[in-house]
């Protein structure tokens, strides 16, 4: 927090609370679930990421809010809100959530989708040949794995795993007048939780734990059951690492409080809705949780399992059809990259375009003799990523320097990111496991090589990850370059990562936490400088989210003295736009699409000089504070124009466009009389074929501009 914030005075009325906004996102990820002109295998791809959505909501902010509560911290946020009144409006507003989530389920979707062949059946619609049968799958395949655990004075309640599916049950006592005996069995997580009955059509399925639920008198021989429920568990998986003296080996202890993850406390209980008072209050105490963490659901527990479902063969018809991605660059031209490079810089839209051409700078590098080091950052990669694969080829190879700084704090993916960090490093490569206290989220890979003008930089730069499957989903930009000054920055960014160094004086980038929050204050305070001259003066940007209050109060400042701001914030705005006296000139707008709006853009008017600039960082405390981040520039007027595009169109969709409104609400944006309909990421793909077809009639890749009111 800066000085200027500790003696600010509150103004609550300016400000949204950072958890609701959020909830208003996962709401607006809702709509799209319920949107009745949306294919039904969309519609449930959405409903699925509401329910994950949640999942890591409550793991992670809620939380850290009981965790204040605890603590007895009552001091109000920026919106006057304690974290306990936070609490009981983020519970009000989440039990609401799940009500609409799981009645869309319930009456829509899912009959839907069996309408098309699609069926999740009871075990007790199956006929009575396909129960036999599937008791004998029971007893061949799933009994071995269960362990029925009975719950008494002895024998404590277990250590359930996060998000783990789990039977709770009822057994009759052994003494009459006393209470019925507890017990629990765990759905065992490696096996497919939806289940084919033999001899039902390809698409029907049952669910794992109503299999197990309807054999449970086999698990517990000789008792009277007395009711069954089926139960899940969301923990606290906050971590908190000492930064303070030794701790050893920091990868060893970050494996430890992975484990104490697996113990943590009890957020959240889902719970069948027709679980008895009795049942339920069992459960409660064992668990630790208040009336207001149960969460009664009325339908599938865990969505996850139907994601599956929105892939399957033959069902074109109740699907979006793909858009695959546009290689606008010649595969030729990137056999040798680094001689486009030398010629022109490339900046990559995806998923709109294709995200080859940067692993093929990857794995190019690692296979030509003149490149001396490779120096990457990897916050999040998939599995079998090609792009590890290369650097740990050029690794093994032995005669490249390969550096790679490897985020093991990347909330989810630690476990992941741990085994091929340590691959990396059997390969040779020299891996560094972040920097204590800040997570590494800048995307950059370097590449030093030896040509025939001498010693040479060429750098790729992004707003997303280098994971190859999320390129497929999540908008990003991705910029590659031989400038020699970023290549120098370039340098120097690593430098101070993997020694003992000065935090950089960079030429062209900016770099949190050093200097991006002043640099993005100071290009802020211009436009509004400008605008008090008398100047045309303006503002765009598009983040995933809007929550530090230093920008926030700067954009303010800016919007009374003229500045034109309009914002593109995908989720978390705690700007209230608007405003009277306050954000008259600023509007927000919110798209939620097939793709996941995720680059990050910042365009300042500059009194005609325009500059933009493209981050890994959001206008949050966290990435501008306690992240290490990179922004960096678009210089070329023809990339520049290709950037401005994509945001202008940002503003012109009617099809799925949110407003905010200063109240909080948001509204739908829709054709006017005799308007067509423009929705943004449709556009965005058609402009990429527009323009591969330009390429191809010898035109060059060119970019159409977009009023888009500037």
């Amino acid at each position: 927090m800066s000085p200027a914030a500790k003696t600010r005075k509150k103004e609550p009325e300016l400000f949204f609370n950072r958890e609701l906004s959020w909830l208003a996102f996962n709401g607006r990820v809702l709509e799209e679930a319920m949107d009745t002109s949306s294919p039904l295998l969309e519609r449930l791809k959405f409903a699925v990421i509401v329910a994950s959505n949640l999942d890591e909501f409550f793991m992670v902010r809620v939380a850290a809010l009981k965790h204040d509560v605890d603590e007895g911290d009552t001091a109000p946020d920026s919106a006057g809100l304690t974290p306990g009144q936070q609490l009981t409006a983020i519970s009000q507003r989440a039990h609401e959530m799940v009500e609409r989530l799981y009645k869309g389920i319930a009456d829509e979707i899912l009959p839907g989708l069996a309408t098309h062949g699609i069926r999740m059946l009871p075990v007790g619609d199956l006929d009575t040949a396909q129960r036999s049968l599937l008791g004998r799958y029971f007893a061949d395949e799933v009994h071995p794995a269960l362990t029925p655990l009975a719950i008494d004075v002895s024998r404590p309640f277990p250590h359930l795993a996060s998000l783990s599916l789990n039977l709770a049950l009822l057994l009759s006592p052994p003494t009459e007048g006393e209470p019925p005996r507890l017990a629990v069995v765990q759905v065992p997580g490696r096996l497919p939780r939806l289940v084919r009955p033999p001899g039902a059509d390809g698409n029907t399925y049952v669910f794992l734990e109503d299999v197990i639920r309807a054999e449970l008198p086999t698990l517990f021989p000789g008792q009277t059951l007395l009711e069954s429920t089926v139960f899940r568990i969301s923990r606290d998986a906050e971590m908190e690492l000492d930064d303070e003296g030794d701790t050893g080996n920091y990868l060893e202890v970050l494996e430890e409080e992975l484990r104490k993850r697996r113990r943590s406390r009890t957020v959240r209980l889902e719970v069948d809705a027709g679980v008895s008072d009795t049942l339920l209050a069992r459960l409660t105490e064992r668990l630790g949780v208040d009336a207001d963490d149960v969460y009664r659901m009325r339908g599938p527990m865990d969505l996850r399992a139907l994601a599956g479902l929105v892939e399957l063969p033959s069902l074109e018809h109740i699907r979006d059809a793909p858009w695959k991605p546009v290689a606008l660059l010649d595969p030729a031209d990137m056999e040798d990259p680094f001689a486009v490079l030398d010629q022109r810089d490339i900046l990559i839209h995806q998923p709109y375009e294709s995200f080859d051409p940067v692993v093929q700078f990857v794995a190019r590098a690692a296979e030509d003799p003149d490149v001396l080091a490779i120096k990457q950052t990897l916050y999040r990669a998939s599995g079998d990523s090609p792009i590890v694969q290369a650097l740990a080829r050029a690794a093994d190879q032995g005669r490249k320097q390969v550096t790679v700084l490897v985020e093991l704090m990347a909330r989810f993916d630690e476990q992941s990111n741990i085994r091929w960090a340590r691959e990396l490093e059997e390969s040779g490569a020299h891996v560094i496991y972040g920097i204590r206290g800040y997570k590494t989220h800048a995307k950059i890979c370097l590449v030093v090589r030896r040509g025939r003008q001498g010693i040479r930089r060429y750098v790729h730069l992004g707003t997303g990850n280098y994971n190859e499957r999320t390129a497929r989903i999540y908008t990003d930009f991705g910029l590659m370059t031989a400038d020699q000054d970023i290549g120098e920055d370039a340098s120097a960014f690593f430098n101070a990562l993997t020694g003992y160094s000065d935090p950089p004086r960079m030429k062209k980038l900016a770099m949190a936490p050093t200097t991006l929050r002043d640099r993005f204050l100071r290009l802020i305070e211009r436009e509004r400088r400008r605008a008090e001259a008398g100047q045309a003066a303006e503002i765009r940007a598009k983040m995933n989210s809007l929550v530090d209050e230093d920008v926030i109060r700067a954009l303010y400042d800016a919007s009374r003295a003229g500045v034109k701001i309009r914002l593109n914030v995908r989720g978390i705005c705690c700007l209230r736009p608007g405003l009277k006296g306050a954000s008259e000139t600023i509007e927000v707008v919110s798209i939620v699409d097939r793709f996941l709006e995720h680059a990050r853009v910042f365009y300042f008017r500059n009194g005609g000089d325009e500059e933009i600039y493209l981050a890994s960082a959001d206008w949050m405390p966290r990435n501008l504070d306690r992240r290490i981040e990179l922004m960096f520039p678009v210089e070329s007027k023809e990339l520049q124009q290709k950037v401005m595009s994509a945001l202008d169109s940002m503003f012109l969709d009617n099809v799925k466009s949110r407003w905010l409104q200063p109240d909080g609400s948001y509204k739908r944006r829709k054709p006017g009389k005799g308007e067509e309909p423009f929705r943004v990421q449709l556009h965005l793909y058609r402009e990429a074929q527009r323009a591969l077809e330009r390429a191809r009639a010898g035109a060059g890749i060119t970019f159409e501009p977009l009023d888009g009111g500037r």
